[in-house]
């Protein structure tokens, strides 16, 4: 298969950009969270697998609307139809066929996490297995943990501020934004590495705006809604869910799923953020690696 940079156009006429690295008979696909984030903190992933001795293709690549891919205006009501999970877990399965891979490992951090969820309850056919980083199967307990965090953190002036500015939604606020970001730098982006960072924000805003809303304190958009507990006991692919130790979505959660869904195994990465493939990378891809290599060779204990 071509390894780098490849531009595969859907049958809708939108062009995304996809990148295959690393070699070998197992191939990974890997879906980035945001809603609206971008590939980056998996473009090493082939490296790092091969580090723990395992040879896997990666294939990533940046939904529609976020950075190298093509970004719709919104704005049109026809496009409105783009900014539905029905589009973007179907958006998933035509990456798969347009990179003619079959039989392969599904990787989703964050919001990719809640596709692979509904990638292998839908698509599960064409999965060996499924790895959920870092998120839950309910909003509603995410949203309790990340204000729990929040009062935790905060002063009782610095969160009266916020909730304020939430009040009045002056989400742009400086202030605002910098007491949000004492939470990036403990529970997301632990380590914040320069090679990943910008000049300019390159979240796109219109699909995140459209799933989770203002910030990550209040969902507003779609995500609200986002609960497929019922739907996990009938998900039969052997699944590796694995949450960071100190990051925003409880771990509690994370644990109650890997002992929801039927063939599943529970893992935590120490130090590690909401990103804790580059928080603490030799665990968390240890994790990956034993995992894949277990399903490899029918050594997969649930």
């Amino acid at each position: 298969m071509k390894q780098g940079t490849t531009i595969i156009t859907l049958d809708n006429g939108y062009h995304l950009w996809t990148n295959t690295q690393g070699t070998g008979d197992i191939h990974l696909l890997a879906l980035h969270g945001g809603p609206g984030g971008n590939h980056e903190y998996w473009e090493d992933t082939a490296q790092q697998l091969a580090k723990q001795g395992l040879n896997v293709q990666v294939h990533m690549y940046d939904q529609l609307g976020s950075w190298y891919s093509d970004q719709p205006d919104y704005s049109q009501h026809e496009n409105q139809k783009l900014l539905t999970y029905d589009y973007f877990l179907d958006e998933v399965e035509e990456v798969r066929q347009k990179l003619g891979i079959d039989h392969f490992y599904l990787i989703g951090q964050s919001w990719g996490g809640a596709l692979v969820q509904m990638y292998s309850l839908k698509y599960g056919q064409h999965l060996k297995g499924a790895i959920i980083s870092s998120m839950v199967d309910n909003i509603d307990e995410y949203v309790v943990n990340v204000n729990k965090i929040r009062e935790k953190i905060m002063t009782a002036d610095q969160l009266a501020y916020m909730k304020q500015v939430e009040a009045n939604g002056n989400y742009d606020d400086a202030k605002y934004q910098g007491l949000v970001d004492i939470l990036n730098k403990g529970y997301v982006d632990r380590k914040q590495p320069a090679a990943i960072s910008h000049l300019i924000d390159t979240t796109a805003t219109d699909v995140y705006g459209a799933f989770q809303g203002d910030n990550e304190f209040v969902i507003t958009g779609k995500l609200k809604e986002w609960d497929v507990r019922d739907q996990l006991k009938n998900d039969q692919v052997p699944t590796l869910v694995t949450f960071g130790e100190h990051e925003t979505m409880p771990l509690a959660t994370g644990k109650r799923m890997a002992e929801t869904i039927p063939h599943a195994r529970w893992a935590t990465t120490p130090e590690g953020g909401h990103h804790h493939m580059i928080d603490n990378a030799p665990v968390y891809y240890d994790h990956l690696a034993t995992f894949i290599r277990d399903v490899e060779n029918d050594n997969f204990n649930d």
